[in-house]
């Protein structure tokens, strides 16, 4: 009975010792819970992850990768009638030198919007430090700077170096658990380039899961303010005694956008300093480009009839003045791009206010001035479709670069757009009428009856050579117009400047007959 006992009060030490280490260990990593099954200290959880990988030691022996793939992106962005959404194929050639600090990637793309015959391009891009160039035949061009940061982030928080970036960390920590594919992973956290990243840990194999992400991007997801960006790592694979993810799947605010399988990798390939030469003042000017945020440019108008001034650029605006203010035509690209439009009305009209602005398509570059509009207090000529998308564009959180609808948050003055609808009144009145065409039921066109003159949307753009880009959009346009009876002189659009309307059906007739 006595040695039952004395059993008895060991196992109940036993137990409240082992229990007393677990609420230390959750009290250290300031975590949730520890059902993540890791450790109590965020950099024992890591030294495991790395373990798993294949040992810390060999991760950092490997000074640069090649990896040959395929990716597949969904082009959000420009999909004609949202979800579901086109697609692009890329086949891939990388070699990144991680002890350089430089990448270069070589590409063959098949882009779906392409007109016949020109799906198919070329292109490499050379990023370093320094700054980073794209490459078409023998010429070096800045490169972008999504394409700048694409390289950084491969370089600092690609399967190979997560795990090692975030050893280094200074606020390394736990985060809260997340449920991914059904079971509980602990999450290492930290900040890398002022961005918060987090680390799914798998419970079981101790490998990371994925890559999560909150902050700016500069490719067309600018618009959206701060993206939560989360990379699941697939496909594991023991390669020369590492074990790597050959499938990266990408989302962005939980939206799928791509997908990267590897079909080939070599670790620590030679280079050859030849493949990293680059255009120096490219490069740089790279680093110095603004992005979505340039400034709205123009100096010179096109007066397209009195009152009616059409800015040209690669995001063309038109002011409109009428007979109780100004109507601004588009608020494409940013709050900047939008605020200098603005500017330039008020400067040519003094003292007459803007009372409205029109945004006719649902094209992320072409919304990205609206929160603009709407922190100005201005009302938005929407169409009905494109509701619930800007709403949630207006509704974006914009923390790490507050614009002005941030600083002063308030609400949505929409005007929806869903038949005919009239705005102003006078010789510059505008008529907006839906498309609702098969590729176009996401935009609607702009008439002013007393000038016979039709602005298109995102319809019309002509080709180098005079044809027209996508004909099918321009077919659509014709059919709104001869199904609302207007009388169309000279018509113009988001790209393409002026030009006369028997030019534009001559060319849909020779393009689709």
């Amino acid at each position: 009975m006595m040695q039952f006992t004395v059993v008895s009060q060991r196992a109940r030490l036993a137990v409240l010792a082992s229990l007393a280490l677990c609420i230390l260990g959750t009290i250290r990593a300031g975590a949730a819970d520890l059902s993540a099954h890791c450790a109590p200290a965020p950099t024992a959880c890591l030294e495991l992850a790395l373990a798993a990988m294949g040992g810390r030691e060999r991760l950092e022996a490997v000074h640069a990768v090649g990896i040959e793939g395929i990716q597949h992106t969904l082009l959000v962005e420009q999909s004609y009638r949202q979800d579901p959404f086109i697609t692009a194929y890329a086949r891939t050639q990388w070699t990144i030198d991680f002890a350089g600090e430089r990448l270069r990637v070589q590409e063959h793309l098949t882009w779906p919007e392409s007109d016949s015959g020109q799906a198919e391009s070329d292109s490499t891009q050379v990023i370093g430090l320094q700054g980073g160039v794209t490459r078409t035949g023998q010429r070096d061009t800045p490169a972008s700077l999504a394409n700048v940061d694409e390289a950084r982030y491969a370089l600092a928080l690609g399967p190979m170096r997560v795990l090692l970036t975030a050893l280094r960390a200074a606020d390394l920590h736990y985060g809260t658990p997340t449920l991914l594919r059904g079971s509980r992973h602990p999450v290492i956290a930290f900040t890398w380039q002022g961005q918060p990243v987090r680390i799914m840990i798998n419970p079981y194999t101790r490998l990371p899961d994925a890559v999560e992400t909150d902050g700016v991007l500069h490719d067309h997801w600018y618009q959206w303010g701060d993206v939560r960006r989360r990379i699941y790592f697939e496909g594991f694979q023991l390669i020369h005694g590492i074990v790597y993810p050959t499938n990266e799947v990408e989302e962005r605010n939980g939206i799928l956008w791509q997908s990267r399988q590897v079909l080939g990798l070599k670790l620590n390939p030679p280079l050859d300093a030849a493949d990293f030469k680059m255009d120096a003042q490219a490069a740089q000017k790279s680093l110095q480009s603004a992005g979505w945020e340039r400034p709205f440019a123009a100096q010179a108008g096109v007066e397209l009839a009195p009152g009616v001034t059409l800015f040209p650029g690669a995001w063309n605006a038109t002011v409109v003045k009428q007979e109780d203010g100004i109507v601004l035509l588009e608020a494409p690209l940013s709050g900047t791009y939008l605020g200098g439009v603005f500017e330039k009305a008020k400067a040519q009209y003094p003292g007459t206010p803007v009372t409205a602005v029109i945004s006719t398509s649902d094209s992320w570059p072409h919304v990205g001035g609206v929160r603009q509009a709407v922190a100005l207090g201005l009302p938005v000529y929407i169409l009905d479709l494109n509701k619930p998308l800007l709403e949630r564009l207006i509704a974006s959180t914009r923390k790490e670069h507050p614009d002005l609808l941030a600083q002063s948050p308030r609400r949505a003055r929409w005007r929806i757009v869903s038949q005919k609808v009239q705005v102003g009144s006078g010789s510059n009145r505008m008529v907006l009428y839906p498309l609702r065409g098969a590729s176009t039921e996401r935009q609607y066109m702009a008439y002013f009856p007393e000038h016979q003159l039709l602005y298109a949307s995102d319809t019309l753009a002509l080709n180098e050579d005079g044809s027209l880009y996508d004909p099918e959009l321009m077919h659509e346009v014709i059919e709104a117009v001869e199904r609302e009876h207007l009388s169309v002189t000279t018509v113009f659009a988001m790209h393409q400047e002026p030009i006369p309307w028997v030019q534009v059906t001559a060319l849909v007739e020779k393009a689709l007959n």
